[in-house]
């Protein structure tokens, strides 16, 4: 979750200070040297009035809603949308309209990463924050999304397609009778499965694709030459250009089992595959993003994962609130 798309962070140390700093306002417990103090901090250096802007937007958009009577309300849509008939989604997505022009809480939350959020709601199958979710094809298929992830099934006589939406799919195909091509599309491109066990992660700048099973064939959507990815293989691929072949590791996968394995991954990427399964913010130190990871860990549980990590790493993990996480050093 960023306070935009692409304004750079502000550093963790600065971050980790403001989030203590807000917690201990938000305390009703601050002293009025307490409230004196806070001042000197920020306005002692301009990272630290960016770190507390983004800590506070943060906190006027989760804490209200998770604490307060809306976030009922909020759920009670966010369930509705889970159904397919587009009357109801429309029915939910009006819901949380209103809560927005009753709430200011909302009006904030609402552009936290709600645009990847928002493309869920209106696409044909979604999974939430936290969730992992299996779709049954009209075919006999099967698809998994990952949390924060969002697709749309357009199946019609000539073929099957799946839109991508955003986040990240595992797709079992299954043998159509009528000899549809199975095709994925995503913001960068096609690809067209020749029977086959694949997972399609999109992101802003390129899509991953991984075959475990049978073959796929990636076309960019500029229109170039299109390239074929066998079992065993990964590529990333932008709209005009397709990498380099990488060995594709089923262990990336296996969040569909609710499981993150690592075999050295660095720990950022550990908290980047956390954090759409946490509720909250996730603030890592740079200096420790690099630590190399080795085990299994319940990916759905990030709390769990990191107490688990924090007992074997020199890390240090704190909540000073339920929606905000630091992950620093061990001293």
């Amino acid at each position: 979750m960023t306070a935009s798309a692409t304004a750079p962070l502000p550093p963790h140390a600065a971050m980790a200070q403001a989030a203590d700093w807000y917690a201990l306002l938000r305390s009703g417990e601050a002293s009025a040297t307490d409230h004196a103090r806070w001042r000197e901090w920020l306005h002692a250096a301009d990272t630290h009035q960016q770190a507390w802007r983004y800590v506070e937007r943060i906190g006027q958009r989760l804490a209200p809603i998770q604490d307060g009577p809306e976030r009922q309300a909020a759920t009670t849509a966010l369930r509705t949308l889970h159904e397919p008939p587009p009357r109801r989604r429309r029915q939910a997505l009006l819901a949380l309209a209103g809560l927005a022009g009753a709430s200011l809480a909302w009006s904030a939350w609402r552009h936290t990463s709600l645009p990847q959020v928002v493309a869920g709601w209106t696409a044909d199958h979604h999974a939430d924050r936290g969730e992992v979710r299996h779709v049954l094809l009209p075919d006999g298929g099967d698809v998994w999304l990952s949390a924060l992830s969002a697709v749309d099934v357009l199946y019609s006589a000539g073929e099957r397609r799946l839109r991508l939406r955003t986040g990240e799919i595992l797709v079992q195909t299954h043998a159509d009778p009528a000899g549809r091509p199975f095709l994925v599309e995503t913001a960068h491109g096609t690809l067209r499965a020749l029977g086959t066990r694949y997972l399609v992660r999109q992101a802003a700048q390129d899509t991953l694709a991984a075959v475990y099973e049978g073959a796929v064939e990636i076309t960019p959507a500029s229109g170039g030459r299109s390239t074929l990815l066998s079992a065993g293989q990964e590529r990333r691929f932008t709209r005009d250009t397709v990498s380099d072949v990488s060995h594709a590791d089923p262990a990336r996968a296996a969040w569909r089992q609710g499981v993150l394995i690592a075999n050295g991954m660095p720990l950022g990427e550990v908290v980047a595959a956390l954090q759409p399964y946490q509720w909250g913010h996730i603030s890592l130190a740079p200096d420790i993003a690099g630590l190399p990871v080795f085990g299994s860990y319940p990916v759905t549980d990030p709390s769990r994962t990191l107490a688990m990590l924090a007992s074997v790493m020199p890390i240090q993990v704190r909540q000073p609130m339920a929606w905000w996480t630091s992950v620093d050093a061990r001293p």
